[in-house]
């Protein structure tokens, strides 16, 4: 399920727009302040942001420049949802990077109109960055992070990884990783493939449970 965060200070917005959004079939968590928006990307991705400009403790532009400067985070779709409507003001989010730009007041059928014309546009690139509850895999960057904090892979860990993050939700069968990973088909090879997975639980700690083991089958995550 698609999650959108949205970044709003009038609770009463905010509310509008996580009702609106969880109504339209998505996953929804809203943040009244830069800080606890920015504290929380670092932890888990979403599919998207809907972002205020005039925010207490810091300009919407600015965290949308963050956002596209950050090789994690750049690619991430955000609309810019904010009071400042000249042409001028648009002009400035779109030149720093928004998807969108959605003035108030605004229709609620508009808005998630908007939300879903640029996740489909978004869901047509391959992604840079994967994210699973907190375990981000960057393939620009070959690197992995789990809830924040750096993990250090070997090659076939990373392939391996990325393989079940690229098909999470999906139980990927024990011959098709050692094809997939290895290049090769062959039942008395598959230690090493169970080396590899238990390598990996090890290094994500707490995250390491993500990686599931479907009995006489394969695993997922």
């Amino acid at each position: 399920m698609n999650k959108i965060y949205c970044v709003e200070d009038d609770e009463s917005i905010r509310e509008l727009i996580t009702y609106a959004v969880k109504s339209a079939g998505f996953d929804a968590e809203s943040f009244e302040s830069a800080s606890s928006f920015e504290k929380r990307l670092k932890t888990s991705l979403p599919s998207m942001v809907l972002l205020d400009i005039m925010l207490p403790d810091k300009d919407g532009i600015d965290i949308l420049r963050d956002i596209r400067k950050n090789a994690r985070t750049k690619n991430l779709p955000v609309i810019m949802l904010t009071a400042k409507g000249t042409e001028s003001d648009k002009v400035k989010g779109f030149e720093n990077g928004a998807d969108d730009y959605v003035t108030k007041p605004f229709g609620v059928m508009e808005l998630i109109s908007r939300i879903k014309a640029v996740l489909r546009r978004s869901a047509g690139q391959s992604p840079d960055v994967i994210d699973y509850k907190g375990i981000v895999l960057d393939n620009s960057s070959r690197s992995v992070s789990a809830d924040g904090e750096d993990v250090t892979v070997t090659y076939k860990e990373f392939e391996l990884l990325k393989y079940l993050m690229t098909h999470k939700g999906t139980v990927v069968p024990r011959e098709v990783l050692l094809e997939k990973i290895w290049g090769y088909h062959f039942e008395g090879e598959s230690r090493t493939l169970d080396v590899h997975i238990g390598s990996l639980r090890h290094k994500l700690g707490a995250k390491g449970k993500c990686i599931e083991t479907i009995r006489n089958v394969g695993y997922k995550i």
